[in-house]
């Protein structure tokens, strides 16, 4: 018997049955044989494709629906487009008409006889800047009738933004909302890099609100490139900054009065100050997006730990009866009417502090944001007296 009469009889142990006896049978052996060899073709070449992943520098996706090899994206690749996909659609990175002509509008606003001028920042939507946010707009003006506020925001920049703030305008009240250029704003400082890193896909922004990061950022290259005021818009203002110049507020102190933490909810400093640059700097070198506070309060008082009393630094740290009065945790006892027990006697000792020593009062918003203003509360009293058109108190 040759071999080849073994193959054709015999596959895999089993004897073929005549094709004259059983025609069926055969043609359904001979199926399974050309299965068997196809089959064993594609695990073939699966086993030479599999080789090449430890080769070649793409990877690959096997497919489990077609059975076949498809080219992907790098491990790198997939990383960026992961950081991309976690970048909210914030207009902020669009340029165009508005933010070519940013710094131009910026002059000409500033150019008027302003007593300060003053700077907010609003990336969230024109919906979202509501009763608080206004009658701490109106607070800024109260203490400064000849005072500029600018609010650096595109959403704002817009004629429904334009019709929440005509009010003012139509009192004479100088404020405008602006389109930001931050590229412009970023050139030349040690945050330049990092912003084009994170508008790229470069650099991981983290699980923090992106936008509340670069609020964080921009007060900063906004004092830097033009100087004076920055408000969070959760600040009420109780008296003139006019005397204020290169400032900073303390958020807490020990026991020796000596402060623990600073915060950046209120700022004034000269343009080019070498403190603004510094804080500049940590914020890129320093970056984290997933540390609340770590680009912010947190920042400011580590930049500060380091050159406090080195020369060419000169700048005032107030105590935080100046802008933090109350501290995050009582604030909401500002809101509240008074009881009938321990309450008043701190609620008329709080007020008489504020109105003798306190520059304003930081709302801290994160606590405080769905509060209602009751009637008879020290909130309600401080906000009556601060305020120009007084619309919306006790709905804010």
């Amino acid at each position: 018997m040759t071999f080849k009469r073994v193959v054709s009889h015999e596959i895999f142990g089993h004897r073929l049955v005549s094709r004259s006896k059983s025609p069926v049978i055969s043609i359904v052996l001979f199926s399974l044989l050309i299965f068997f060899m196809f089959a064993y073709s594609i695990i073939s070449n699966m086993s030479l494709q599999s080789a090449a992943f430890n080769v070649l520098p793409i990877s690959f996706t096997i497919s489990t629906q077609r059975n076949m090899i498809v080219e992907g994206d790098s491990e790198n690749d997939q990383f960026h487009r992961g950081i991309r996909r976690k970048l909210p659609e914030n207009e902020i990175f669009r340029s165009d008409e508005l933010t070519e002509k940013f710094h131009g509008r910026v002059q000409e606003f500033f150019n008027h006889k302003c007593e300060v001028q003053f700077f907010m920042t609003w990336i969230s939507t024109v919906e979202s800047f509501g009763a608080r946010e206004i009658l701490a707009v109106e607070s800024v003006f109260k203490a400064h009738p000849h005072g500029c506020l600018m609010i650096l925001s595109r959403t704002l920049d817009s004629a429904q933004g334009h019709m929440i703030l005509k009010p003012l305008l139509d009192r004479g009240f100088k404020v405008q909302a602006v389109t930001p250029d931050l590229p412009f704003l970023l050139n030349n400082t040690p945050a330049e890099a990092w912003f084009n890193d994170i508008k790229s896909g470069e650099k991981d922004p983290g699980g923090i609100p992106l936008a509340q990061n670069l609020s964080n950022l921009m007060r900063l290259a906004a004092l830097y490139k033009y100087g004076g005021v920055y408000l969070d818009t959760d600040f009420i203002v109780l008296k003139s900054f006019k005397g204020l110049k290169n400032t900073i507020g303390a958020q807490s102190i020990n026991s020796t009065k000596n402060w623990t933490r600073l915060n950046n909810a209120v700022l004034v400093f000269d343009k080019n100050h070498p403190l603004l640059y510094k804080f500049i700097e940590e914020f890129a070198l320093t970056f984290d997006g997933n540390k609340w506070g770590h680009n912010g309060p947190y920042m400011v008082s580590r930049v500060v730990h380091r050159v406090e009393g080195r020369p060419g630094y000169n700048f005032t740290i107030l105590p935080p009866v100046a802008f933090y009065p109350v501290d995050w945790i009582k604030i909401v006892r500002l809101f509240k009417v008074p009881s009938q027990q321990a309450d008043p006697k701190w609620f008329e000792a709080k007020l008489q502090e504020l109105n003798e020593k306190s520059y304003g009062l930081h709302l801290w918003n994160k606590q405080s944001s769905k509060l209602m203003v009751e009637e008879g509360s020290a909130m309600g009293k401080l906000l009556s007296e601060h305020c120009v058109l007084c619309n919306q108190i006790y709905s804010s």
